[in-house]
């Protein structure tokens, strides 16, 4: 914000509140330097926080942002404000400016007060121990830097955690995977993934065992079914090929007489007849011809030169013995079953890529189920299931899935969200907010914003507790939450 800015968010400050009693600075930092390390690595990861924002703005103009732990919306800031706290946000988690101070929790749950004065060395200091530890949190030239613990610059924290209207609206195949996943009924969907993979898993163990790769009952069984294919071409063709030569053999004898005795017009249907019954046992040919080159194929493929050639060379030389060849040829049956469930459930979406975005599809099938539920006990809400409204909650789950694993090690960091709804129809907020509100819960959402609709959504929900809104005042010694 600009120091010219004499608006106050929440209430007006005067010096720097005094957030720890006490510091150890003159300890033993690498002791607890060590220590913190030690901390988090047992502790599992949580969502890093926000909960108080100092900002100095000069001429002894200091304003506080006390934030909620799940949703805070920071409500009447224009463009150029948004910016700047936008700015000021993710600048405080990094090498921030000068009299920009932060109260936060990390991601190992430590209570963390992040101190910058003018003039003085910039410190962190552990609020419940009552411990500088600075030295954990320095970068090489000394710097306090909350972002580069967890793999990030400043550039790249801006660019993630912030999310603005278009982005939101920017579709993307992995969405559309998502939210076709996120239909499915999870406990059907996730038991089927776990029988594919026990499938893949044994087919690989069996191909081990026998000294082959599992491609190669993929093979046998190709090969298989193509040489089946070809037998029953063959066996068609020639059953045609008998019908088609009497038949056509007849329609000549009929043809004679019928020329001699009615004259040659009369004779054309039967030529006509055997030049059909000809054509229909060339087209059974070729077809025939068509699966002896699928087989050849897929042979050669084996490095096979024949059916027999391969029976004698590839099975019996590189699987051992028929009983090999038979558990492997199960173990890929099974997996072939496995995966044809699969694709008829979820279509052309790999396994491998489900279970990679496995929270992203929870998190749109509780989406659903959420937007049932609502669509359920009122009739006039909005679906959030289907058109332009299911386009930016799947957006947004994906945005929030994004920043739960930020982090280099998987860490969580708020998202901001930059004017997320404007110029959306005021019929479909309601849902998304409830939408936003639920998803809160064990993530911190800050929402930057100058749309009413937001702000008197907010005014009501903040009467539970369950977020805080905060709006500008143009009386400095007015506070409005």
């Amino acid at each position: 914000m600009r120091s010219t800015d004499r608006r106050a968010f929440c209430h007006r400050a005067g010096p720097v509140p005094n957030l720890v009693s006490r510091s150890k600075v003159d300890g033993q930092p690498t002791f607890w330097v060590e220590r913190l390390k030690s901390a988090a690595n047992r502790v599992e990861d949580l969502p890093m926080k926000y909960e108080r924002l100092v900002i100095e703005a000069g001429d002894d103009n200091t304003f506080t942002l006390d934030l909620h732990r799940r949703l805070t919306v920071i409500a009447g800031v224009g463009r150029l404000e948004r910016e700047g706290l936008v700015s000021e946000l993710v600048g405080a988690l990094g090498k921030s400016r000068a009299g920009v101070h932060l109260e936060m929790r990390d991601g190992a749950g430590r209570h963390l007060a992040v101190f910058r004065p003018h003039g003085a060395r910039h410190r962190v200091v552990d609020i419940d121990q009552g411990l500088d530890v600075s030295p954990y949190y320095a970068g090489p030239a000394g710097d306090i830097d909350l972002l580069d613990q967890v793999g990030l610059d400043h550039r790249t924290a801006r660019r993630r955690m912030r999310v603005t209207a278009e982005d939101l609206t920017t579709s993307r195949q992995s969405d559309a995977m998502v939210n076709q996943l996120g239909h499915v009924d999870q406990e059907v969907l996730w038991d089927l993934a776990g029988r594919l993979q026990t499938a893949s898993e044994r087919l690989d163990s069996e191909a081990e065992a026998t000294g082959s790769a599992p491609e190669d009952a993929a093979v046998v069984e190709r090969i298989e079914q193509r040489h089946a294919e070809f037998e029953e071409a063959q066996h068609t063709a020639e059953r045609v090929r008998k019908i088609s030569f009497a038949a056509a053999a007849l329609a000549a004898l009929a043809a004679v007489p019928m020329s001699m005795t009615y004259g040659e017009r009369s004779s054309v249907p039967f030529i006509l007849a055997a030049v059909a019954a000809t054509l229909v046992s060339y087209g059974y040919w070729r077809r025939m011809e068509k699966a002896r080159e699928a087989e050849a194929d897929a042979l050669k493929a084996a490095g096979a030169i024949s059916y027999l050639g391969f029976h004698l060379q590839r099975v019996d030389g590189l699987l051992g013995d028929d009983a090999n060849r038979q558990r492997l040829v199960k173990a890929a049956e099974e997996h072939r079953e496995a995966e044809l469930e699969w694709e008829t459930l979820v279509g052309d979406v790999s396994v491998e890529w489900a279970g990679a975005h496995r929270d992203e599809i929870w998190a749109a099938a509780r989406m659903k189920a959420d937007a049932d539920g609502m669509n359920a006990v009122s009739s006039t809400m909005p679906d959030l299931t289907d058109g332009a409204a299911a386009e930016l909650a799947h957006a947004l789950i994906g945005k929030l899935a994004e920043v739960r694993n930020l982090g280099i090690g998987g860490e969580s960091l708020p998202l901001i969200l930059d004017d997320p709804f404007v110029d959306l129809d005021p019929a479909l907020k309601p849902s998304l907010l409830e939408l936003l509100g639920s998803s809160a819960e064990g993530q911190q959402i800050i929402v930057l914003t100058a749309d009413e609709d937001i702000a008197s959504w907010a005014r009501l929900e903040a009467l539970t507790g369950e977020l805080t809104i905060l709006e500008p005042s143009s009386d400095p010694e007015m506070a409005l939450s």
